[in-house]
Protein backbone atom coordinates (compact mmCIF):
# COMPACT_ATOMS: atom_id res chain seq x y z
CA UNK A 1 0.00 0.00 0.00
CA UNK A 2 1.24 3.48 -0.81
CA UNK A 3 0.84 6.09 1.93
CA UNK A 4 1.47 9.83 2.01
CA UNK A 5 2.19 12.47 4.63
CA UNK A 6 1.27 16.08 3.93
CA UNK A 7 3.37 18.84 5.44
CA UNK A 8 1.67 22.22 5.90
CA UNK A 9 2.15 25.71 7.30
CA UNK A 10 -1.37 26.29 8.62
CA UNK A 11 -2.55 29.68 9.82
CA UNK A 12 -5.60 30.86 11.75
CA UNK A 13 -8.06 30.93 8.82
CA UNK A 14 -9.69 27.54 8.04
CA UNK A 15 -10.68 28.60 4.52
CA UNK A 16 -7.10 29.51 3.64
CA UNK A 17 -5.82 26.26 5.13
CA UNK A 18 -8.34 24.20 3.18
CA UNK A 19 -7.33 25.98 -0.03
CA UNK A 20 -3.69 25.03 0.68
CA UNK A 21 -4.63 21.43 1.50
CA UNK A 22 -6.72 20.65 -1.59
CA UNK A 23 -3.88 20.65 -4.17
CA UNK A 24 -1.66 18.64 -1.81
CA UNK A 25 -4.36 15.98 -1.53
CA UNK A 26 -4.66 15.94 -5.32
CA UNK A 27 -0.87 15.55 -5.60
CA UNK A 28 -0.92 12.63 -3.15
CA UNK A 29 -3.75 10.99 -5.10
CA UNK A 30 -1.86 11.44 -8.38
CA UNK A 31 1.14 9.73 -6.77
CA UNK A 32 -1.06 6.71 -6.03
CA UNK A 33 -1.49 7.13 -2.31
CA UNK A 34 -4.22 5.01 -0.74
CA UNK A 35 -3.93 6.63 2.71
CA UNK A 36 -2.98 10.26 3.36
CA UNK A 37 -2.22 11.93 6.71
CA UNK A 38 -2.29 15.71 7.34
CA UNK A 39 -0.65 17.49 10.32
CA UNK A 40 -1.94 18.44 13.74
CA UNK A 41 -4.09 21.63 13.71
CA UNK A 42 -4.56 21.31 9.96
CA UNK A 43 -7.69 23.44 9.83
CA UNK A 44 -6.73 26.29 12.18
CA UNK A 45 -3.45 27.10 13.93
CA UNK A 46 -4.73 29.99 16.04
CA UNK A 47 -2.73 32.12 18.47
CA UNK A 48 -4.72 31.23 21.58
CA UNK A 49 -8.02 29.94 22.95
CA UNK A 50 -9.84 33.14 22.00
CA UNK A 51 -8.57 32.84 18.45
CA UNK A 52 -9.79 29.26 18.22
CA UNK A 53 -13.20 30.26 19.53
CA UNK A 54 -13.57 32.65 16.58
CA UNK A 55 -13.01 29.98 13.92
CA UNK A 56 -13.77 26.53 15.37
CA UNK A 57 -17.06 25.10 14.10
CA UNK A 58 -19.21 22.39 15.71
CA UNK A 59 -17.95 18.97 14.69
CA UNK A 60 -21.12 17.94 12.83
CA UNK A 61 -21.31 21.22 10.93
CA UNK A 62 -17.69 22.02 10.10
CA UNK A 63 -17.68 23.08 6.42
CA UNK A 64 -13.96 22.43 5.90
CA UNK A 65 -14.23 18.96 7.40
CA UNK A 66 -17.23 18.20 5.20
CA UNK A 67 -15.22 19.29 2.17
CA UNK A 68 -12.36 16.96 3.10
CA UNK A 69 -14.85 14.09 3.20
CA UNK A 70 -15.93 15.03 -0.31
CA UNK A 71 -12.30 15.08 -1.45
CA UNK A 72 -11.67 11.64 0.06
CA UNK A 73 -14.54 10.29 -2.04
CA UNK A 74 -13.43 12.23 -5.13
CA UNK A 75 -9.92 10.76 -4.94
CA UNK A 76 -11.04 7.35 -3.68
CA UNK A 77 -8.56 7.27 -0.80
CA UNK A 78 -8.41 7.33 2.98
CA UNK A 79 -7.85 10.89 4.19
CA UNK A 80 -6.80 11.32 7.80
CA UNK A 81 -7.12 14.90 9.05
CA UNK A 82 -4.35 14.95 11.65
CA UNK A 83 -6.35 17.19 13.93
CA UNK A 84 -8.61 20.16 14.28
CA UNK A 85 -10.05 21.97 17.27
CA UNK A 86 -13.63 20.96 18.09
CA UNK A 87 -15.66 22.93 20.69
CA UNK A 88 -16.72 20.89 23.73
CA UNK A 89 -19.20 21.53 26.53
CA UNK A 90 -16.89 23.16 29.07
CA UNK A 91 -15.77 25.96 26.72
CA UNK A 92 -12.53 24.25 25.76
CA UNK A 93 -11.78 22.19 22.65
CA UNK A 94 -11.01 18.62 21.73
CA UNK A 95 -7.87 18.23 19.63
CA UNK A 96 -9.54 15.73 17.31
CA UNK A 97 -8.18 13.50 14.56
CA UNK A 98 -10.66 12.40 11.87
CA UNK A 99 -10.29 9.50 9.44
CA UNK A 100 -12.39 9.47 6.25
CA UNK A 101 -12.79 6.37 4.10
CA UNK A 102 -12.52 6.24 0.30
CA UNK A 103 -16.30 6.71 0.13
CA UNK A 104 -16.06 9.97 2.09
CA UNK A 105 -17.68 8.58 5.24
CA UNK A 106 -16.14 9.13 8.66
CA UNK A 107 -14.53 5.90 9.86
CA UNK A 108 -13.02 6.98 13.18
CA UNK A 109 -12.19 9.94 15.39
CA UNK A 110 -9.58 10.25 18.13
CA UNK A 111 -9.19 13.00 20.75
CA UNK A 112 -5.59 13.67 21.81
CA UNK A 113 -5.07 12.03 25.20
CA UNK A 114 -1.83 13.58 26.46
CA UNK A 115 -1.72 17.35 26.99
CA UNK A 116 1.46 19.36 27.53
CA UNK A 117 1.27 21.13 30.90
CA UNK A 118 4.66 22.36 32.09
CA UNK A 119 6.17 24.94 34.40
CA UNK A 120 9.86 25.57 33.69
CA UNK A 121 12.00 27.82 35.87
CA UNK A 122 12.61 31.17 34.19
CA UNK A 123 9.95 30.60 31.54
CA UNK A 124 6.21 31.14 31.37
CA UNK A 125 4.07 28.16 32.28
CA UNK A 126 2.42 26.44 29.32
CA UNK A 127 -0.82 24.60 29.96
CA UNK A 128 -2.39 22.92 26.96
CA UNK A 129 -5.20 21.79 29.25
CA UNK A 130 -6.34 25.42 29.60
CA UNK A 131 -7.40 25.26 25.94
CA UNK A 132 -8.00 21.57 25.30
CA UNK A 133 -9.82 18.74 27.06
CA UNK A 134 -7.84 15.53 26.92
CA UNK A 135 -9.31 12.42 25.36
CA UNK A 136 -9.71 9.17 27.27
CA UNK A 137 -9.92 6.42 24.64
CA UNK A 138 -7.20 4.92 22.43
CA UNK A 139 -8.46 4.31 18.88
CA UNK A 140 -7.62 1.93 16.04
CA UNK A 141 -9.29 1.71 12.64
CA UNK A 142 -9.01 -0.52 9.54
CA UNK A 143 -7.20 0.87 6.50
CA UNK A 144 -7.26 -1.89 3.89
CA UNK A 145 -4.96 -4.68 5.14
CA UNK A 146 -3.58 -2.53 7.97
CA UNK A 147 -4.94 -1.59 11.36
CA UNK A 148 -4.20 2.08 11.97
CA UNK A 149 -3.27 3.33 15.45
CA UNK A 150 -4.14 6.98 16.07
CA UNK A 151 -2.02 9.44 18.09
CA UNK A 152 -1.31 13.18 18.01
CA UNK A 153 1.98 15.02 18.61
CA UNK A 154 2.79 14.96 22.38
CA UNK A 155 1.32 11.45 22.53
CA UNK A 156 4.58 10.23 20.96
CA UNK A 157 6.31 10.68 24.32
CA UNK A 158 4.11 8.01 25.91
CA UNK A 159 5.17 4.55 24.71
CA UNK A 160 2.42 2.85 26.70
CA UNK A 161 -0.14 4.27 24.25
CA UNK A 162 1.67 2.82 21.25
CA UNK A 163 2.12 -0.50 23.04
CA UNK A 164 -1.64 -0.65 23.65
CA UNK A 165 -2.36 0.21 20.01
CA UNK A 166 0.03 -2.48 18.79
CA UNK A 167 -1.45 -5.05 21.18
CA UNK A 168 -4.83 -4.19 19.62
CA UNK A 169 -3.44 -5.07 16.18
CA UNK A 170 -2.17 -1.74 14.86
CA UNK A 171 0.78 -2.04 12.48
CA UNK A 172 0.66 1.54 11.16
CA UNK A 173 0.91 4.38 13.68
CA UNK A 174 -0.20 7.89 12.67
CA UNK A 175 1.44 10.81 14.46
CA UNK A 176 0.32 14.18 13.10
CA UNK A 177 2.25 16.94 14.84
CA UNK A 178 3.14 20.61 15.25
CA UNK A 179 6.51 20.20 16.97
CA UNK A 180 8.50 23.26 17.99
CA UNK A 181 11.93 23.72 16.45
CA UNK A 182 14.04 23.16 19.62
CA UNK A 183 12.23 19.97 20.62
CA UNK A 184 12.12 18.85 17.00
CA UNK A 185 15.87 19.17 16.60
CA UNK A 186 16.44 17.27 19.85
CA UNK A 187 13.74 14.62 19.93
CA UNK A 188 11.65 14.29 16.74
CA UNK A 189 13.56 11.58 14.91
CA UNK A 190 14.60 9.55 17.94
CA UNK A 191 11.15 9.42 19.52
CA UNK A 192 9.39 8.40 16.33
CA UNK A 193 12.00 5.77 15.50
CA UNK A 194 11.72 4.43 19.04
CA UNK A 195 7.94 4.05 18.75
CA UNK A 196 8.42 2.12 15.49
CA UNK A 197 11.11 -0.15 16.96
CA UNK A 198 9.26 -0.84 20.22
CA UNK A 199 6.09 -1.92 18.47
CA UNK A 200 7.42 -3.32 15.19
CA UNK A 201 5.17 -0.89 13.33
CA UNK A 202 5.29 1.62 10.54
CA UNK A 203 5.11 5.19 11.79
CA UNK A 204 3.88 8.04 9.61
CA UNK A 205 4.37 11.54 11.01
CA UNK A 206 2.87 14.50 9.14
CA UNK A 207 4.19 17.81 10.45
CA UNK A 208 3.54 21.50 10.48
CA UNK A 209 6.62 23.42 9.36
CA UNK A 210 8.01 26.94 9.22
CA UNK A 211 7.02 30.37 10.54
CA UNK A 212 3.26 30.60 11.15
CA UNK A 213 1.01 33.65 11.24
CA UNK A 214 0.42 33.11 14.97
CA UNK A 215 4.12 33.65 15.68
CA UNK A 216 4.92 29.97 16.23
CA UNK A 217 7.75 28.23 14.36
CA UNK A 218 7.44 24.49 13.78
CA UNK A 219 10.01 21.91 12.79
CA UNK A 220 8.61 20.16 9.73
CA UNK A 221 10.63 17.06 8.70
CA UNK A 222 7.63 14.79 8.05
CA UNK A 223 8.70 11.15 8.23
CA UNK A 224 7.72 7.61 7.27
CA UNK A 225 9.56 4.95 9.31
CA UNK A 226 9.52 1.19 8.79
CA UNK A 227 8.98 -1.46 11.52
CA UNK A 228 12.76 -1.92 11.93
CA UNK A 229 13.12 1.77 12.78
CA UNK A 230 14.59 2.85 9.45
CA UNK A 231 13.54 6.20 7.98
CA UNK A 232 12.28 5.28 4.52
CA UNK A 233 11.13 8.78 3.51
CA UNK A 234 11.61 12.28 4.90
CA UNK A 235 10.91 15.86 3.92
CA UNK A 236 14.24 17.30 5.04
CA UNK A 237 12.91 20.84 5.43
CA UNK A 238 9.99 22.82 6.89
CA UNK A 239 8.18 23.84 3.68
CA UNK A 240 4.78 22.51 2.61
CA UNK A 241 4.83 19.37 0.48
CA UNK A 242 4.01 15.68 0.33
CA UNK A 243 5.94 12.56 1.24
CA UNK A 244 5.10 9.16 -0.30
CA UNK A 245 6.28 5.63 0.47
CA UNK A 246 5.19 2.04 -0.04
CA UNK A 247 4.47 -0.10 3.02
CA UNK A 248 3.83 -3.84 3.32
CA UNK A 249 2.07 -5.79 6.07
CA UNK A 250 4.58 -8.63 5.87
CA UNK A 251 7.29 -6.24 7.07
CA UNK A 252 5.34 -5.74 10.30
CA UNK A 253 5.04 -9.48 10.79
CA UNK A 254 8.76 -9.95 10.05
CA UNK A 255 9.90 -7.27 12.53
CA UNK A 256 7.66 -8.66 15.26
CA UNK A 257 8.96 -12.18 14.66
CA UNK A 258 12.59 -11.02 14.85
CA UNK A 259 12.03 -8.98 18.03
CA UNK A 260 8.91 -10.45 19.71
CA UNK A 261 8.66 -7.77 22.38
CA UNK A 262 4.87 -7.57 22.14
CA UNK A 263 4.52 -11.34 22.54
CA UNK A 264 7.07 -11.39 25.37
CA UNK A 265 5.34 -8.69 27.42
CA UNK A 266 4.59 -9.87 30.96
CA UNK A 267 2.66 -8.30 33.84
CA UNK A 268 4.69 -7.41 36.91
CA UNK A 269 4.26 -5.97 40.38
CA UNK A 270 6.04 -3.06 41.97
CA UNK A 271 8.40 -1.40 41.83
CA UNK A 272 9.22 -2.34 45.38
CA UNK A 273 10.68 0.51 47.41
CA UNK A 274 13.78 -0.68 49.21
CA UNK A 275 14.99 1.01 52.40
CA UNK A 276 17.82 3.49 51.99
Amino acid sequence: MKIAAIQMRSGPDPKVNLAALEPLLAEAAAAGARYVLTPEVTMAFAENRAGLAEVAAPFDADPQLQRVGELAAQHGMYVHVGSLAVPVEDGRFANRSVLFGPDGATIATYDKIHLFDATIAGLNAYRESDTYRGGEIAVTAPVDEFILGMAICYDMRFPQLFHALAQAGAGLMAVPAAFTVPTGQAHWHVLLRARAIETGSYVIAAAQGGQHANGRETYGHSLIIDPWGRIVAELDHDAPGILVADIAADQVADARARIPALANTRPFAGPQALPL
